[in-house]
């Protein structure tokens, strides 16, 4: 139980300080991957999507460690949300010519070691 908790802490903690990097600088943020934000409704789009998103995921994550009813279901959460945005990342790199495409793999990368963490503390509960 220990281990998973701390599971959550970490995503909280990475969750927290993109979610805010995402919500205050949406274009430097767009651009580490690339992105263009080409006006006011897609620099609002990726404050709102990936800033929003992802601190309403940190205070769903943060309320699990409180409710230890919902530690089970967000360990669970986490292991379906971040293997499919690796598989999803995969397939992208495949369809779009990936190798060099230093950011994605970065993000593959945190995915994948997200995803087994969240699994290896979800079996730990299971025990």
């Amino acid at each position: 139980m220990l281990f998973a908790r701390i599971v959550l802490l970490i995503q909280i903690a990475v969750l927290l300080v993109l979610g805010l990097a995402y919500f205050i600088r949406p274009e430097e943020m767009a651009s580490f991957s690339g992105a263009l934000l080409m006006g006011n409704a897609a620099v609002t789009e990726v404050r709102a999507y990936y800033g929003g998103l992802q601190l309403g995921l940190a205070a769903y994550l943060a309320m699990a460690l409180l409710r230890m009813d919902l530690l089970r279901p967000a360990l669970l959460l986490l292991v379906l949300l971040y293997s499919v945005l690796a598989l999803a990342r995969v397939a992208g790199l495949w369809l779009d010519g990936g190798a060099q495409q230093t950011f994605n793999l970065y993000a593959l990368l945190l995915e994948v070691v997200s995803a087994a963490l969240a699994w290896w503390a979800l079996r730990g509960l299971a025990r």
